[in-house]
C-alpha cells in the first residue's frame, strides 16, 4: 500500500479531529502544521464552559439563518479559530504554518489566519464565502482545495 502524501496525511487528521465537533449543522476539523509537525488542532463547538448545540439546539436553525451568513449568531467557535487559540494558549507561533481544514474557511477565519501569519491553507469541503477566498488570495496565502480522498 502506497504511503499517502503529507497533505493527505494531515487532511486525514483534520477529518478525524472533526469528529469532536458539537455543531449540529457541519462538523469541521482543522490542523495547524509547521515543518511537518502538528502545532495545534481545532474543531467547531461552543467555548469552554458553555453548553454545546448538541445539548441546547442550534440557534442558527431556530432563526433560519442560512449557511455563510450572520456568523455572530452562533454559540460555536470555528475549528480554525480554535486551532489558532490553542496555539496561542500554549505559546506556539503560527507564523509560516499551513492550515489543513475539512472545509473552506469563512471570512472571519480567513482574516484571523492572515493575521496569525499562516501562509498556506489546504481545505476539502466548500463553504459559501467567496470573499474569504478573495481576501486570502489578496494577502498572498497559498490556497489549495483538495477533493475527499485525493492523493
Amino acid at each position: 500500500m502506497a504511503r499517502p502524501s503529507w497533505d493527505q496525511y494531515f487532511m486525514d487528521i483534520a477529518v478525524l479531529v472533526s469528529t469532536r465537533s458539537t455543531c449540529l449543522r457541519r462538523q469541521v476539523g482543522a490542523v495547524l502544521v509547521r515543518d511537518k509537525h502538528i502545532i495545534a488542532t481545532g474543531y467547531n463547538g461552543a467555548p469552554r464552559g458553555v453548553a454545546h448545540c448538541l445539548d441546547v439546539g442550534c440557534l442558527r436553525d431556530q432563526l433560519n439563518i442560512p449557511s455563510g451568513e450572520r456568523h455572530e449568531m452562533c454559540r460555536g467557535t470555528h475549528a480554525e479559530q480554535n486551532a489558532i487559540i490553542q496555539a496561542a494558549l500554549h505559546g506556539v507561533s503560527t507564523a509560516g504554518a499551513t492550515l489543513y481544514c475539512t472545509h473552506q474557511p469563512c471570512i472571519l477565519c480567513a482574516k484571523m489566519l492572515i493575521n496569525a501569519g499562516v501562509k498556506r491553507v489546504v481545505f476539502q469541503g466548500d463553504y459559501p464565502d467567496a470573499l474569504a477566498l478573495e481576501l486570502m488570495n489578496e494577502a498572498g496565502l497559498e490556497i489549495e482545495r483538495r477533493g475527499a480522498g485525493e492523493e
